[in-house]
Formats: C-alpha cells, structure tokens, sequence
C-alpha cells in the first residue's frame, strides 16, 4: 500500500475511511470509499493549505460548496426565502455544482438555461434560478474569505446575464364568469369549494390550503374574518385579515364539522355501496394545482389557466366595480400600512362591503381589455401559455444537503 498517512482510519460499522486531521490549523473532515481515496484527498488539500499560507492563494471552492454555505447562513437568520432558493438551486446543480466558482459564467450556464426553456419553463423562473447564482458569486467575491490566505473565493463576481422578459413573460388570465359557471361544476367538491372561496377574497392558494378554523373571527355586521399569522403571509411581515362576503362565508359554513383543524380538506368518496360511511378521513389539501385541477381546466377550454389567475379575477372584478385602490390593497394584501392601522372595524365592514360588489355578474361597462378580450374569444396572442409551476420542494436535494454537512463540519457558520 506504500507510505500510510495519519488521520485516516477505518469506520468499523460503514466500512468506509474516514478523514480527521489537522493541517495547519485547518481541521480536514470527510468520508470515503477506499483508502487511496482519503489518501489522495488529504495530500492534495495539504498541499492547498500550504499554498494559500505561503503565497497567498486564493481557494479552489466548487459551486455546490458556496451554495450549501448561502442556505446555511439564510437558515441561520431564519429568513423565509431560503424554501424557495433551494427549489431555484436545485434546478442549476446538475449543470454546475461540480464546477470551480472561478469557471462558472454565462458560458457555462447556457446548457441550463436551453434545457430550462426545452421544458417550457417561464424565462422569469429561469431568472429566478440565475438570480440566486448572481447572488452567490457576489458573496463570494465580496465577503467569504478563505482563512488561510485571507482573501475572498473569488477575486470578482462575473456579471450573469437575465433572460429578456419582453414578448414572453404570461400575461395574468382573470377568468369571465361565463369561463367560471363552466369550470367550478367540473371541479371535483372541494376543489369547487376553494376555488369559489379565492374567486370572492383574493386569497393565494397557499393560504386557501393552509387555512384554520382558529384563525376565525366573527366581526358583528360583517360575518367570518380570518387572521392569519404572518408566518402564512408572503414576505412575512405581518399577519393580514381574510374579510369574507356572502358567498365566501356560505362556502365556509357549508365545511363547518369536516376537520376540527382545518377549512378546506377532503377525502376519497364512495363511487358504490352508499349507504356505508366513506373508509377515508377528512385530510388537509396539499395544492390547488393538482391533477384534478389540471383535468377541469382542460374539459373546460381553459388549458392556460393557473390557479393564481383567480387572484387576478378578483382584482379585475374589483377594479371594474369602483373599489379604491386603496381597499383592493388591503383586500390582496398589497398595502404597507403598519398592523396599527390595520383592520379596524369600520375598515373590514368597508372590506366586506367592496367584496360583496363581486357576488354575482354586474353589468358594469368598463371591463378591462383583458376581460374584453377574453369575452370576445379574441387577445389568445396577448397570453404565452406555460407549464403549470413545479411545487416548490421544502427539503434541500441530496447533493445539497451533502453539501450543506460540509459546511456545517467546516464551522463556516458558527
């Protein structure tokens, strides 16, 4: 086997050859398939740290390194987006996890971005991934440095180029209510349910399936109000109010007794043997934007339609009603005021009044050209149908999570 080096041992439960060694200061840590392999690895950071400390070096640090130490230091400040950036950086690791920080640029990017628009996903979400690689570089030109040589991982951040959004970013798509009495009867019942509860609030679908019966309200004059804590909110500033109309609060009591946790849930319902009780319980709804979500839109001719277009409806409804600008805020939650001035009686009975506007079709002339042109079966060039959205995973991929262990035995963080 030649020259042994110390440090290195073998795992008698893995089997596998274990690193821990200390070089210079530098504690050297991993885990490996043979010996000649922890051998090669140890010979070769040395000869790293050696480097860095006599001349000054800057490290050799792979992408997946720099991405695994982003999501631990935004895990760490508990921010909210680190849920969505895994998603975003789950997409880009296959195509340059591997690489050096130094080779990665718009070159090296291309091959991701073509297999991204191959598969028809929005050039806003492919921005979207491209954004958190721009960020990351930054970081690493400006404020990771290597603690052996002092200097940063990168001597400066490439510029990455975002896709143009012009001619291809997906106009929203509010619904006319000649599209929504054809959609709703296809829908199966709780999806029915849901949908016509987002048609008359506004409320993002996330929120819909989230929704709690302890977050219920009853406001005198006005009916059910929902609060709901801002870890549901996006942004997560503060907690915003669900102010419900008519036909939101008839939606609400008809699912009263169902769960005792949540709104709006569902289960597998007989197709024969009536008599006998359903064998599945009453569970919480995962997304709107599920199968049968995607099966009644195509039945109903409206292949382009996602789930957030009904927040869009609502919006366009509104505005064509006469509400202020400034209670359609407040009702989809756009507004900045501070909770303090949030909410006052006076102003959910204003909320619920300007709901109850959008109960049933109007005859109100100044539709927008949107919903003109949606009537009028003409304007399909004004939209750019996509995919719908993949669901945003909540777990790093396994690449970053080995990754993300690194860092963590590194103490990058601490």
């Amino acid at each position: 086997m030649g020259r042994s080096t110390t440090g290195i041992h073998q795992d008698a439960k893995e089997g596998r050859w274990r690193v821990n060694k200390l070089v210079l200061g530098i504690r050297l840590q991993g885990r490996f398939d043979s010996y000649q392999a922890a051998q090669e690895y140890v010979i070769a950071r040395s000869e790293e740290i050696r480097r860095n400390r006599m001349f000054g070096e800057r490290p050799k640090v792979q992408f997946s390194q720099a991405a695994a130490r982003y999501l631990l230091e935004k895990e760490k400040e508990g921010r909210p987006s680190v849920t969505t950036d895994v998603h975003l950086l789950d997409a880009v690791m296959p195509f340059i996890g591997h690489l050096e920080l130094s080779r990665i640029h718009d070159g090296t990017l291309a091959s991701f971005v073509r297999a991204r628009e191959a598969k028809g996903r929005a050039r806003k979400t492919i921005n979207s991934s491209l954004s958190v690689v721009r960020r990351i570089l930054n970081l690493a030109a400006r404020s990771w440095r290597d603690p052996e040589a002092g200097k940063t991982w990168l001597e400066s951040a490439p510029l990455i180029t975002l896709r143009p959004l012009t001619g291809f970013q997906r106009e929203p798509r509010p619904i006319t209510w000649a599209e929504q009495r054809k959609l709703l009867p296809l829908l199966p019942a709780h999806l029915g349910r849901m949908a016509l509860f987002s048609l008359n609030t506004g409320v993002r679908d996330n929120v819909v399936c989230s929704l709690r019966w302890e977050w219920e309200v009853k406001v005198p004059d006005v009916g059910s109000v929902f609060l709901v804590p801002r870890d549901f909110v996006k942004g997560r500033r503060v907690w915003r109010a669900i102010v419900c109309n008519s036909v939101a609060q008839r939606v609400v009591d008809s699912c009263r007794g169902m769960h005792s946790e949540f709104v709006f849930v569902w289960r597998r319902e007989r197709v024969k043997n009536f008599e006998t009780p359903p064998a599945m319980q009453y569970g919480p709804v995962q997304s709107m934007n599920n199968t049968a979500w995607q099966s009644a839109r195509k039945k109903a001719g409206l292949e382009d339609l996602h789930v957030h277009d009904l927040r869009h409806t609502v919006a366009v409804r509104l505005r064509e009603a006469g509400v202020s600008e400034s209670s359609i805020a407040d009702i989809l939650w756009h507004s900045k005021s501070s909770v303090t001035q949030h909410y006052a009686r006076a102003q959910v009975l204003e909320l619920r009044n300007a709901l109850e506007l959008i109960t049933e079709e109007s005859e109100a002339s100044n539709k927008l050209l949107l919903t003109l042109a949606a009537e009028s079966g003409a304007g399909e060039h004004l939209r750019i149908t996509s995919k719908s959205p993949t669901p945003k995973s909540q777990v790093a991929p396994k690449s970053l999570q080995r990754a993300m262990a690194k860092e963590k035995g590194r103490g990058v963080t601490s």
